[in-house]
């Protein structure tokens, strides 16, 4: 608990107390709502059963039993609360693995979103001025498959993506290529909570970064000011280099996404044992 704590209060001191707004690391606690607190409460996970601890701050808080001087997850509890949400998760997150990979976006969504607008979403200059953004837009085919992130486009990009995505269709074509279904890995091992031990749920949160600086260094925002780089999608090298981050990304996010699975499996047995509530 204690290394935990260390190395989240380290990550956050990188990437969250700041004194004035961030354009790229402010999304990792704004549009994800995840708090400190969040980061720096430690969980041993599913199957961890916390020995000779009942003075443990574990002891006291939900979805915790103690049972014979031991704490552990209060499964049946848990689920009665939160297994339904945890079912959603399961589908997705397999869903998306099971479906091809797309690695030919380059990133467009965050070019959809100021499409013929007079608006921005960050106070950054763009890189291309608005003319040239819409020209980016104009002259690629836009592949977006992940729906927060199309929901946000502009009403005339809308219907220039590759398909009109709905909510309802996210389970069906969410795919792990997406460099944004690669950070929602950090969002789904916050909504799982006690299920996934803390070293893991702080490799999502730096997994999560590394695809926020691609998501911004391709976008249409200059970033450089703030010391990142371009990445020129609207050129060949750009789209090359794009694609090779966004493979890297993807192949670190598989063994995360597969333990985050195998986490909601093991509860879900766990929990249907009978008279089996702690594990």
């Amino acid at each position: 608990m204690a290394a935990h704590e260390h190395r989240a209060d380290e990550l956050l001191a990188t990437y969250r107390y700041r004194h004035e707004k961030h354009p790229v690391f402010d999304f990792l606690f704004n549009y994800y709502p995840v708090r400190p607190k969040h980061l720096r409460q430690w969980h041993p996970g599913v199957g961890t059963l916390l020995a000779d601890a009942s003075d443990a701050p574990h002891a006291t808080w939900r979805d915790y039993v103690t049972a014979d001087g031991a704490v552990g997850l209060d499964l049946a509890a848990f689920w009665s609360r939160r297994g339904d949400a945890m079912d959603h998760i399961h589908r997705l997150l397999v869903n998306s693995e099971a479906n091809p990979s797309r690695f030919e976006c380059f990133g467009l969504h965050e070019w959809a979103m100021l499409y013929q607008s007079t608006e921005t979403r960050h106070d950054l200059p763009l890189r291309l001025g608005q003319e040239g953004t819409d020209e980016v837009v104009e002259t690629h085919r836009i592949r977006c498959t992940h729906y927060d992130a199309f929901r946000f486009f502009t009403p005339p990009a809308r219907s220039l993506n590759l398909t009109v995505l709905e909510r309802t269709d996210q389970v069906n074509v969410e795919q792990a290529g997406c460099v944004h279904a690669t950070m929602d890995l950090y969002k789904w091992a916050w909504k799982m909570g006690p299920l996934v031990p803390g070293e893991l749920f702080l490799d999502t949160l730096e997994l999560a970064v590394d695809a926020r600086i691609l998501d911004m260094e391709a976008s249409p925002y200059d970033c450089r000011e703030l010391g990142f780089s371009v990445v020129a999608i609207e050129t060949l090298e750009g789209k090359a280099e794009y694609v090779r981050r966004q493979r890297n990304l993807a192949d670190r996010a598989k063994p995360m996404r597969s333990r985050l699975v195998a986490l909601i499996e093991d509860a879900k047995r766990a929990n249907l044992k009978p008279g089996n509530t702690v594990a």
